[in-house]
């Protein structure tokens, strides 16, 4: 019995294969005895008649049809040259990489013979186009996520103090380095707003393996926190990528441990490559997100979101409760620089000027100068739309409506430049080149303030 069933299945795939592959259709076509789809139906059932009587029936019209070329030229019509083998038959029905056309699943080529087809894995050196492999398959989204899931970890912490348990909290995190330190999320391992957390931290590795870590360093303001744990053995690693040239659009993973259920993956597209926190109504955050629609539920926090290629390009951090598809995850080019600076003052320096700036393009240039044709002739720069009195820009000498053309000697176009610029130098000067009113240039000296954790 279990050898009539094994062998009916085989039947059932045969069929199906035929079907998708045009095969089924040609047939019963050149049959008029039989017709597919609307109309009479096949002489016999594939499921009521015994498999060895069906077997024999498939093999002799195959047989009949193949003497004709049927089959042959059919499949050279549509793949090339195609070498088809009748061994086999009366033990089984073997899978002879017959395909749609339309059905990439990254599988081996329609045929090994095929010398007139290019390979499905090389790529194609005339016409200099990128190989199937390089397409988007059916595997790619899973090719990618098994790269970064064995350094994806899960982290609990135990609530407490003076050994009075109060409850666990739970998320995710990713390991960066085979030593064994862990990015993740600092409402995580360390504590929410005024909250602090104090207790164990375990974490768990997709083998199976468990580890006390230990919370090294954290910042509150990025909510971004490193975990060292330690092992004999080196310990698996992402590979991080870049933020910086992300598009809307552009396909990306969600790595984690959504409501404790480990190893979990979700996928979305990236909504907007920098969303401002003041966009979303977080004050005195530094930086922007990156928006995705990948679902990010409790639990995923501190998780990786990587690009196909498996890269870790975000940590996820929060997502919107009163929407759905509405995730943000902080980009991962801003972590590594929250980290590096954790790693080395134990903290995150950051150096504070007094302004909110505008970047201004071609449009926005353009509206500007029709509202005010006294509006400095610049093709780029960053806007000063308001100054903190009392701040290094106010001694300085900026005042709202500057357009920042340069700093520190370079021209700038985008408020991240200045950033970067700034990195962590507090108490250094300065050389600002800012246009005014009537193209009025002046050249202005400021020198930076450690920000306050409130600003």
């Amino acid at each position: 019995m279990r050898q009539s069933w094994a062998r009916r299945s085989h039947i059932k795939s045969f069929a199906k294969i035929l079907a998708c592959s045009g095969i089924a259709g040609l047939y019963f076509h050149q049959n008029h005895d039989h017709v597919l789809g609307e109309g009479r139906t096949l002489s016999f059932n594939l499921t009521s008649m015994q498999p060895e009587r069906v077997l024999d029936k498939w093999q002799r019209h195959w047989l009949q049809l193949d003497s004709r070329n049927i089959f042959t030229n059919h499949l050279q019509s549509h793949y090339g040259t195609v070498q088809l083998t009748h061994a086999g038959w009366n033990s089984s029905i073997q899978d002879y990489g017959i395909r749609p056309v339309s059905f990439r699943d990254g599988g081996p080529p329609l045929s090994s013979a095929s010398a007139s087809a290019p390979s499905m894995s090389e790529p194609d050196s005339k016409s200099g186009k990128e190989s199937a492999r390089d397409q988007l398959t059916r595997y790619s989204i899973a090719d990618a996520a098994a790269k970064a899931a064995p350094a994806v970890v899960h982290i609990t912490v135990t609530l407490g103090d003076m050994g009075l348990f109060i409850g666990q909290g739970a998320g995710s995190g990713v390991l960066i380095h085979s030593n064994g330190t862990i990015l993740t999320n600092a409402h995580v391992v360390a504590g929410y707003g005024n909250v602090v957390y104090k207790g164990n931290v375990k974490v768990s590795l997709q083998d199976g393996r468990t580890f006390n870590g230990e919370v090294v360093s954290y910042d509150m303001s990025s909510d971004l926190a490193v975990v060292k744990i330690t092992s004999k053995t080196p310990l698996p690693a992402a590979v991080l990528g870049s933020s910086q040239k992300l598009r809307p659009g552009e396909w990306i993973i969600a790595l984690g441990s959504p409501l404790h259920l480990q190893n979990s993956v979700t996928v979305g597209v990236i909504s907007c490559v920098e969303r401002k926190g003041s966009e979303i109504g977080l004050r005195g955050v530094h930086g922007g997100y990156i928006q995705t629609d990948a679902a990010i539920n409790q639990g995923n926090s501190g998780g990786p979101l990587i690009n196909l290629d498996g890269e870790v390009i975000g940590i996820n951090t929060m997502k919107a409760f009163a929407a759905d598809g509405v995730s943000f995850a902080i980009p991962i080019d801003t972590a590594i620089k929250v980290m590096e600076q954790l790693q080395k003052h134990g903290r995150v320096i950051r150096p504070w000027l007094g302004i909110k700036m505008h970047e201004l393009n071609e449009h926005v240039l353009s509206q500007l100068k029709e509202q005010d044709t006294a509006f400095p002739d610049v093709v780029e720069g960053v806007l000063v739309p308001q100054v903190i009195p009392g701040s290094p820009a106010e001694r300085a000498g900026i005042r709202a409506g500057d357009v920042i053309t340069h700093f520190d000697g370079a021209p700038i176009s985008k408020a991240s430049q200045i950033v970067d610029k700034l990195g962590d130098k507090v108490g250094e000067s300065f050389k600002i080149v800012v246009r005014r009113p009537h193209n009025q240039q002046v050249t202005l000296t400021v020198t930076t303030e450690e920000a306050r954790a409130s600003v």
